[in-house]
């Protein structure tokens, strides 16, 4: 449809994977698989349910009778209700113990868990897959010497796999995060109203412990092992936040990573992948601009607003609930998980392809590493008998004027032919080629990436090994 709004994480960012997740018939397919499940353990509990309006919920519980339920809503303003009445309408004999005891939150918040648990996964998956990428980028490249900046200014040498392990660990770091809200994934369960589960004690004549046994099979029947001990109508909002910040945490890294590409393919050295008949720009037909790091970008910043939405509705519920917090809650945790869906895509098509351009890498070493081998030559020169502190100021002197005609006369770093011409350093011209190795000022650089890979990057991607193969539907 082009006359109204779409939003185009929809129609152009995010995978169909991601959006059939947060889509209304899973919502409320969902929504019947709980009512069918709160039916199944009353039953084991001792309600008077028959099989027969069991099995007739299960005829139906994929087949929505959307018709029904948006007609209802329109008459009673309630999404829930309306879905009881339309799940009724096709199931009869079940009308009378659908919903039995249950809140609007028993469906809508477990479903909300439910989904958002599944997202996490593809979230999870896609995160291990962009490592993957990394790290064979960081294995092949580990040895490159490059020009390392701080400041944004040329700084002691690193190499192109080293500084990739940074964005790895990046990642790392955002992984742990998801592994550890994974291990508290639990339920709202069924605890009723207010959390009180009286409806349930009253449908129990009185029994407390059947009540509990209710909410513990719930959560069995579900795949769960627990819900939260305590709730009031809703399970802690508190816990949206600790989700829209872990993936916040994703934003955070995807963005350091698109922002140093950009600069990368600035200088020419590194660039994202580039179609055969891409256009960089309508007007400079010859523009090879950094688009997917760019939409990175953009998306990330989006990301980024999100948390404070759960912070303040978390810190805004009254007592056991207020209804202000659903509206804000539609847009924000679909949409969050969307958009860092969609970064992840973009991350995985860029990392798929970089393009590495040695020769101009290079050749910005050989522009700085005259100024960084000072040091080296200064020593070398001074256990071959010269004056160290000497041979220090015309160092100076003669960086001072390297420095001026690269400045202020466009031309080229001629520190080196200065040294060479000044017999006091007692070296001769391939003495001191030989001493200008880049990979001789890389440090520790190779050894830390291989180490860093086997120690904590292999480990993980054996872990992980099923899902490499599962990246999912990826759209660029």
């Amino acid at each position: 449809m082009k006359d109204i709004y779409e939003n185009p994480l929809i129609t152009r960012y995010a995978s169909r994977q991601m959006a059939e997740l947060f889509s209304d018939d899973r919502k409320f397919k969902t929504w019947r698989k709980l009512w069918i499940a709160l039916a199944e353990c009353e039953k084991e509990l001792g309600l008077n349910i028959s099989d027969a309006q069991i099995e007739e919920m299960k005829l139906y519980a994929d087949d929505i009778n959307d018709d029904v339920a948006d007609a209802q809503e329109k008459l009673v303003r309630h999404d829930v209700m309306a879905h009881v009445h339309a799940f009724a309408v096709q199931c009869p004999n079940a009308k009378p113990i659908i919903h039995l005891g249950a809140t609007s939150c028993y469906v809508g918040d477990n479903t909300d868990l439910l989904v958002m648990y599944d997202a996490l996964d593809l979230i999870e998956r896609k995160t291990v897959s962009v490592i993957d990428n990394l790290a064979t980028f960081a294995q092949t490249y580990k040895d490159m010497p490059t020009l390392g900046f701080t400041h944004y200014q040329p700084a002691q040498l690193t190499t192109v796999g080293k500084r990739a392990t940074l964005w790895i660990q990046d990642l790392l770091i955002d992984l742990a995060q998801l592994t550890s809200i994974k291990q508290s994934y639990r339920l709202r369960g069924a605890k009723g109203t207010t959390g009180t589960g009286a409806s349930f004690l009253s449908l129990f004549d009185g029994d407390a412990e059947k009540v509990k046994a209710l909410d513990q099979a719930v959560c069995r029947k579900l795949g769960f092992e627990s819900s939260f001990s305590v709730t009031g109508q809703t399970y802690p909002r508190k816990f949206d936040t600790i989700i829209l910040n872990a993936l916040s945490l994703i934003a955070q890294s995807a963005y350091k990573f698109s922002n140093d590409l950009r600069l990368l393919q600035n200088l020419k050295e590194i660039e994202e992948p580039f179609e055969k008949s891409q256009i960089g720009s309508s007007a400079m037909a010859y523009k090879r601009n950094p688009m997917r790091s760019e939409r990175m970008g953009a998306l990330c910043r989006f990301m980024l607003s999100m948390p404070i939405n759960a912070a303040v509705t978390a810190s805004t519920q009254w007592f056991e609930r207020t209804l202000d917090d659903s509206a804000n809650k539609r847009l924000v945790m679909p949409q969050s998980f969307l958009a860092v869906d969609s970064i992840l895509n973009l991350y995985l098509n860029i990392t798929s392809g970089l393009v590495v351009y040695e020769n101009v890498i290079g050749s910005h070493i050989m522009q700085e590493l005259p100024f960084m081998a000072t040091e080296t030559i200064l020593m070398e020169a001074v256990k071959r008998g010269g004056d160290r502190q000497e041979l220090h100021e015309r160092i100076r002197t003669y960086s001072m004027q390297a420095a001026e005609r690269v400045k202020k006369h466009g031309q080229t770093n001629n520190l080196l032919d200065l040294i060479k011409a000044d017999a006091s350093f007692g070296l001769s011209d391939g003495e001191i080629d030989a001493l200008l190795d880049p990979a001789d000022f890389t440090g520790c650089a190779a050894i830390q990436t291989q180490d860093f890979l086997e120690s904590e990057v292999k480990p993980l991607l054996i872990k992980y090994s099923e899902y490499l193969g599962q990246k999912g539907d990826v759209r660029i």
